[in-house]
């Protein structure tokens, strides 16, 4: 198995994340009491071509991250209170666990899979280290929903950055520019 260049595999689980209700409220707990950082913030995200549940979507976000050892680390702030799959969450669930993301080399090839067990493409938006993510929706009986990133070069150099930032980060700058 081809693994990135922050350690995880392509094909298994490299991020986990979380909605959040105010994001430097989120990232200030989770340096003071997880001492994970620093934070990659971006925000506004509004992503090219965003398609929610067949319907193009305007939603705006606010996303940082940072790895805690191998694992990628995501928070994401609704901005507005246009459909997506961040407000279909609070408005279901609350805040808290939004997802799953699975690194692929073919994110197409990972959507007809997942279709094929069931589940239902929920949100596509282009991202900028290239490609398009697709978050897949399993019904309610899981946990959350499962996001298809595409492993390319770009995303691999972007968040192999941010975990070499993390490794032995001194606690200083814990937020800093997602670019």
């Amino acid at each position: 198995m081809k693994t990135l260049g922050f350690g995880q595999p392509i094909g298994g689980i490299m991020q986990t994340s979380f909605v959040v209700k105010d994001i430097r409220e989120a990232i200030d707990f989770w340096v003071r009491d997880a001492n994970v950082g620093p934070w990659f913030l971006l925000e506004s995200f509004t992503g090219d071509d965003q398609v929610y549940r067949g319907a193009q979507s305007t939603a705006d976000v606010a996303i940082a991250m940072s790895f805690a050892g191998h694992m990628n680390i995501e928070l994401i702030q609704p901005k507005d209170d246009n459909p997506s799959v961040y407000k279909e969450t609070v408005d279901r669930l609350g805040y808290g666990f939004h997802h799953v993301g699975i690194a692929l080399e073919d994110v197409d090839a990972g959507i007809a899979d997942y279709e094929a067990r069931g589940y239902e493409l929920a949100f596509r938006a282009k991202v900028p280290t290239g490609g398009a993510v697709a978050y897949m929706d399993g019904g309610p009986d899981k946990p959350g929903f499962v996001e298809l990133i595409p492993a390319n070069p770009g995303m691999d150099a972007a968040f192999t950055g941010f975990w070499e930032a993390a490794q032995g980060w001194d606690g200083k700058d814990p937020i800093r520019p997602f670019g």
